[in-house]
């Protein structure tokens, strides 16, 4: 009697990350579980362990390369752009690839929003984001306390940026909105300056 082996799916990953989406947005992360989540997609525990480490994993899978890519991205910035043009210029390079490798965004986002346990993960993510734009921008000639200053705001244009874009995908690119927020945020602080 010959048995039959299961067969490599090759959207195992998409399956259990779209059953995760689900389940989280109907019932609350808290509430899901990896049993529930293997349940849905029609897969294993195996599986689930052969892609992702626990079910806030699903979540946050590859967010580890977020904050090399972004420094590498400033780091080989032209040598002629000033720190903070370089950082823009980072973030726009970096975002445009990541937008088209994030799905489900809006879902991602909705999700996090609810969890304070996701929201500490995503601080947690952002932290070393800005830790590593700071290190950048100091190899491009930055103070160190410059440096910091000039990687929060990046971020804090990057997170704004991607907001927008996941909101509404088809209005404006990512691009667009980076510097839609840039643009925002010199115009405050040109109000500001001028009281």
């Amino acid at each position: 009697m010959i048995v039959a082996m299961p067969r490599w799916d090759p959207r195992a990953r998409d399956r259990l990350r779209d059953a995760a989406l689900e389940l989280y947005l109907e019932h609350g992360y808290e509430s899901v579980t990896v049993a529930q989540i293997t349940e849905r997609a029609g897969l294993t525990r195996r599986t689930f362990s052969r892609y992702f480490t626990d079910k806030r994993d699903v979540l946050f899978s590859g967010s580890d390369r977020l904050p090399i890519a972004l420094a590498d991205a400033v780091r080989h910035a032209d040598d002629a752009l000033a720190p903070f043009e370089a950082l823009l210029a980072g973030l726009v390079e970096t975002g445009g690839l990541l937008v088209d490798r994030v799905p489900h965004a809006a879902q991602r986002r909705a999700v996090i929003r609810a969890s304070p346990e996701l929201q500490e993960r995503e601080r947690t993510k952002f932290a070393a984001v800005t830790d590593a734009l700071a290190a950048a921008l100091q190899q491009r000639g930055a103070a160190g306390s410059r440096a910091r200053l000039l990687a929060q705001v990046g971020v804090a244009i990057f997170q704004t940026a991607f907001e927008r874009w996941t909101d509404e995908p088809e209005h404006a690119d990512f691009s667009a909105r980076v510097r839609e927020a840039t643009a925002e945020l010199a115009s405050s602080l040109g109000a500001a300056g001028s009281h």
